[in-house]
């Protein structure tokens, strides 16, 4: 009896899939869903603009100010002649924190400052304030210097506010609908980007970079949605690397408005202020089809259902519109629990194994990725062109994973990447600073790699797990990776220390990944596991899916 309701449920459930009326009758991409895609695409691109503190809070060359031989802060030259008398030598540039003491008796002017006026045995701290190499950042207007933790704080806070809009978008889209998320998302973006452009000191600032990605940050996986939800299983993951390039071309464009408008309050405002016009989505855009026979609307989702067909020149049959849009059949109370979940992963050794791997992988590729890009800014003096070309250089990366991930398998494309970006990221940190080509090439054959690892992570880690389980343990790993992106921002301090530091923590935690990687079945040509024991069988002849001649 019990084996015959299972049946009956399955069977029902299957009738109601809205993948197999894609897959048989509207299309599984058609003219809908590429107008659907060319809507969102704009947000997607949005989004990355986020990532805006790499410039306004960016790291500026500056000094102490000298005032025996300077002139007022705002009106003194960042690197004057005689600043070597006055301040200790850096490698092959001068220090940003210290100056000598300055001996009584000896006459300095601003044209005249001599060795000879200064104590070079005895350094002391800037305490007349900094001189800043421009004056167009958060860090001058502000008075950062010498201040690096509390400079990069801007860019922790920003990828806290990342893990904190998970349950916000989560609540308002379960809620209102995935339209209303979307435009919500997209008018907090603009509305906080307006207000913290015209911030009065660096906590304000702090503050609005906090709450605008804790309320717009969900831009992009919203938009994500309704790129992919409506797409046939057979091209979701070719739109879905897509969705990816979109953010990787925001991130070329954020480099370009940086470029042209150094100065971050007209930057800021440039950015954002446009993000209003996405309010227009709200009429324009058609609801998410899976949110709304989710809950039962099933009169605007026949509207949406026939838009589609209509869209597409295609036709939904009476008898599919139906067992899409009549009650679902009721589900079985479900068994697994949180408790069960932990019991089930403890018990499993296989499981267990996963659990503590696979969020591994989601904090070295977070880090590495955000790192890369964040780091970008100091290679050289071009830093508004470094940021472009490592945001240019994921879109080959994403289409090589594309290409890789069905034909050589999951695990040499995903260990290939991590190993690639780690060969890179550690010879990088030991080539000198003068080959400025080499190192760029480098650099940027280890971002290619990582965006490579980014694109099919999603995919592999998923595979991993049992559907049961499925949507918890990813979200799990995913949520967890976010550690990856808080500590990120935070790298380019330990270039104090030495300039290949973070080069060397972003290999190794590749090195670290790619291996892990090696320690679980590759998932290609396997069926999807839906129970443990399937997932626990992974990579033996059995979990293979069954040709059909």
């Amino acid at each position: 009896m019990k084996t015959k309701m299972d049946t009956n449920a399955k069977v029902a459930e299957k009738a109601m899939d809205l993948d197999d009326v894609l897959v048989n009758e509207l299309g599984q991409f058609g003219r809908f869903q590429l107008y659907n895609i060319l809507l969102v695409a704009a947000p997607m691109v949005f989004s990355a603009l986020l990532n805006e503190y790499v410039f306004s809070a960016g790291a500026i060359p500056h000094r102490c100010h000298i005032p025996e031989c300077d002139p007022i802060v705002d009106e003194a030259i960042y690197s004057p002649e005689w600043i070597l008398n006055a301040v200790p030598k850096v490698g092959e540039g001068f220090s940003s924190c210290w100056r000598y003491e300055s001996i009584n008796g000896v006459n300095t002017t601003i044209d005249y400052c001599p060795a000879e006026a200064f104590n070079r045995s005895k350094m002391l701290d800037c305490d007349y304030g900094f001189v800043y190499a421009r004056q167009n950042s958060v860090v001058y207007e502000f008075d950062l210097g010498c201040k690096e933790w509390l400079r990069t704080l801007a860019g922790t806070l920003n990828s806290i506010g990342t893990l904190l809009v998970m349950p916000i978008s989560g609540f308002i889209s379960d809620r209102y609908g995935r339209r209303v998320t979307l435009v919500v998302s997209l008018f907090n973006v603009a509305l906080i980007g307006l207000i913290r452009a015209f911030s009065v000191n660096y906590p304000m600032y702090l503050t609005m970079q906090l709450l605008q990605t804790a309320l717009g940050g969900g831009t992009f996986s919203t938009a994500y949605i309704f790129a992919t939800e409506l797409v046939g299983p057979k091209y979701r993951m070719a739109v879905g690397v897509t969705c990816s390039s979109m953010f990787a071309l925001g991130q070329v464009v954020l480099g370009g408005v940086a470029w042209l408008v150094p100065d971050w309050r007209h930057m800021t405002l440039i950015l954002f202020v446009p993000c209003f016009i996405f309010i227009s989505y709200y009429w324009i855009l058609a609801e998410s089809v899976r949110w709304l026979l989710s809950k039962r609307k099933y009169e605007e989702a026949r509207e949406v259902l026939e838009k589609v067909a209509k869209v597409n020149g295609k036709q939904i049959s009476d008898s599919s519109m139906q067992a899409l849009t009549s009650h679902p059949t009721p589900i079985l109370k479900k068994t697994s629990s949180k408790s069960n979940l932990i019991a089930s992963v403890f018990k499993s050794s296989v499981l267990l194994r996963r659990v503590c791997t696979t969020p591994v992988w989601w904090i070295s590729t977070t880090f590495i990725y955000y790192g890369l890009s964040i780091n970008s800014t100091s290679l050289s003096d071009t830093m508004y062109l470094n940021y472009m070309l490592t945001g240019a250089i994921e879109l080959p990366g994403f289409f090589t994973a594309l290409f890789l991930v069905n034909r050589l398998g999951r695990k040499p494309t995903l260990s290939g990447g991590y190993f690639l970006c780690a060969a890179c990221n550690i010879a990088f940190a030991f080539i000198p600073v003068d080959k400025t080509i080499i190192r760029l090439c480098v650099y940027l054959l280890g971002k290619y790699g990582i965006a490579m690892v980014f694109t099919s992570l999603y995919l592999f880690t998923s595979e991993l797990y049992p559907t049961e389980y499925r949507h918890t343990l990813l979200a799990f790993s995913s949520m967890v990776g976010r550690i990856g992106s808080i500590v990120a921002p935070l790298t380019p301090v330990l270039r104090e220390y030495w300039l290949g530091l973070p080069s060397i923590l972003f290999g190794c935690m590749g090195l670290i990944s790619g291996l892990l990687i090696l320690t679980q079945p590759e998932t290609l040509g396997s069926k999807l596991p839906d129970t443990l024991a399937e997932a626990e069988n992974l990579g033996t002849p059995e979990s293979k899916l069954k040709q059909v001649s």
